[in-house]
């Protein structure tokens, strides 16, 4: 069995000896941080370059360019419409379990007057970069993903011409997902540290405190998982199951890492290697971590009215 055949059972084994380490000595626990924090670290120096290989990469190969139109505007209507269901479904779970009569939203007001500085306006605005070399500086998935657009677009009007540069980047692109693959193999690391960490700083009883809140947000994901999008899957031909099959690698690893960042370039790779058009995975996936964080939406929806009510 190849390592990444075992990637699945190497992390959940991680998982438990991290927990079962910040539980017996959590003063050790608490000093695994460092490894969780390399290992996102290395996953977020990747994204960028990922990101703008399979972009660019995709787009230049595409023979006809309104495809790209087609998947970017049906992209954002799903977003749209399940990011929508996302927060409906948290909202309609967390007035179950709390009585918003008895909210004060007094010590709501610095929040919602902060929220009123991030309108529509200034979110497009900062899709745009200072500079080119600044998207990648910053991490930027968005402004990676339009200056991606626009240097795939290019290469694809300019045809032969730009087949040199073209077969760079696919080159480089390889070179990029290598380093994925190798940094991955500290998955089972990170997510020990991660959950040492966690459980070492915090402490069981201190979790425990919070724990209707978690078991509410996750069986509300839960819920969306397999009744909305499953729901969806079963729309178009294939089950729920064989997808959480697919990535649930991924899934472990963001468990244990606490960050969804960390699975986007295996995540990617893996859609490719499975028939995804590379120029639909290039652009729908990074756009959806910006404009469809359906597991943020609902934990958001829910933790507003938890914190108010505390």
């Amino acid at each position: 069995m190849s390592w990444r055949r075992n990637l699945y059972l190497q992390v959940l084994v991680a998982i438990v000896i991290g927990i079962a380490l910040g539980f017996f000595d959590p003063e050790l626990g608490a000093k695994m941080k460092p490894l969780g924090d390399a290992f996102i670290k290395a996953v977020k120096m990747l994204i960028g370059p990922v990101i703008f290989c399979t972009v660019v990469g995709g787009l230049a190969s595409m023979s006809d360019l309104r495809k790209l139109g087609r998947v970017g505007w049906k992209s954002l209507l799903y977003f749209e419409v399940v990011t929508t269901l996302a927060l409906v479904i948290g909202l309609i779970v967390a007035n179950v379990h709390a009585d918003p009569a008895s909210l004060d939203t007094s010590a709501l007001a610095t929040y919602t007057a902060t929220a009123k500085e991030h309108g529509v306006v200034p979110f497009l605005m900062n899709i745009i970069p200072d500079t080119f070399v600044g998207a990648f500086a910053n991490g930027e998935i968005l402004q990676v993903l339009f200056l991606a657009i626009l240097f795939g677009i290019v290469l694809a009007h300019l045809g032969g011409a730009a087949r040199p540069v073209t077969i760079l980047i696919h080159d480089m692109a390889g070179v990029f997902f290598g380093i994925v693959n190798i940094v991955t193999r500290a998955a089972p690391i990170a997510a020990f540290g991660a959950m040492a960490f966690t459980i070492g700083k915090y402490g069981v009883k201190a979790l425990a405190s919070l724990g209707m809140l978690m078991v509410c947000v996750y069986a509300t994901c839960l819920l969306f998982v397999f009744l909305v999008l499953g729901g969806i899957a079963r729309l178009h031909g294939f089950g729920i199951w064989r997808i959480l099959k697919l990535i649930k690698e991924e899934l472990l690893i963001v468990l244990g890492t606490s960050s969804s960042e960390t699975a986007l370039p295996l995540l990617m790779q893996k859609l490719k290697k499975n028939g995804c058009g590379e120029s639909v995975v290039g652009i729908v996936v990074p756009s959806g971590y910006s404009f469809n964080l359906d597991g943020t939406s609902i934990y958001l929806t829910m933790a507003v009215i938890f914190i108010a009510q505390a």
